[in-house]
């Protein structure tokens, strides 16, 4: 057998799939915002209404919850079936046909039950913000005026964290993908790559170049995981392919 072959860029993921998927996402936080900004603290059921709005608003969703996340599921497959056959020029037929029966239906399956479940809390996580927060203005004697302040912060608090899921999200599954075709083909361990700019956290520029076993993952910051699959985490698995042809 010679020399394994690194696949060097070709794995490093698309960022359109993801900034789509945020698009959908603010979106929603948008009208969280627009909810939230209803507030008036002079009304006592102010507050009440708002989170039953909301909670209204994560029912409606749904549907579209089921749609886009099943969209965003299969825009990340074709795009790994796509890096994988550029990819795979020099392998024999065998592997190809290996690759393309992959088992990568669990995890699609995982990215459409967990999303759909993250698009919907979205609203409903704001809704137990404002109650929170209302709570907090009863019981705590703080001034009345920041904590309209802090309710009014509801959009832009629910966007930080569609920010984060739809990173987070993306690239989890995108990397998940990779190590799947890879050890379907018999791949142990891919090279970590990093996105190389001032952003990367510090123990994740450490691991850029490292060889990582796909059996072993490492243990970074308290958290456990293959590249990629960290918060926010734009890493990405470079899979080290024999030449065996």
């Amino acid at each position: 057998m010679s020399e394994p072959k690194r696949r060097g860029g070709k794995f490093r993921k698309s960022s359109s799939i993801t900034m789509e998927y945020l698009s959908g996402l603010r979106g929603i936080a948008r009208e969280v915002g627009r909810i939230a900004s209803t507030y008036d603290p002079h009304l006592s059921d102010s507050a009440a209404r708002i989170r039953a709005t909301l909670r209204h608003y994560s029912e409606i969703l749904l549907p579209w919850a089921q749609v886009n996340a099943r969209k965003v599921a299969l825009a990340l497959n074709h795009q790994d079936r796509k890096t994988w056959a550029k990819a795979a020029k020099e392998m024999s037929v065998a592997l190809k046909e290996e690759l393309d029966t992959a088992p990568v239906g669990t995890e699609l399956q995982r990215f459409l039950s967990d999303n759909v479940q993250l698009i919907t809390s979205l609203p409903l996580d704001a809704a137990d913000r404002v109650h929170a927060l209302t709570m907090r203005g009863l019981t705590s004697g703080e001034r009345q005026e920041f904590i309209k302040e802090e309710i009014l912060r509801t959009g832009e608090v629910t966007k930080s964290r569609a920010e984060t899921i739809a990173r987070t999200e993306t690239s989890r599954t995108a990397n998940a993908l990779v190590q799947i075709r890879s050890q379907e083909i018999g791949v142990t361990h891919y090279v970590w790559r990093t996105a190389k700019d001032a952003d990367v956290r510090p123990s994740h520029k450490r691991m850029e170049g490292r060889v990582v076993a796909f059996d072993k993952p490492p243990t970074l910051d308290g958290m456990t995981g293959h590249a990629g699959m960290f918060p926010n985490c734009r890493c990405y698995i470079e899979p080290i392919v024999p030449d065996l042809d």
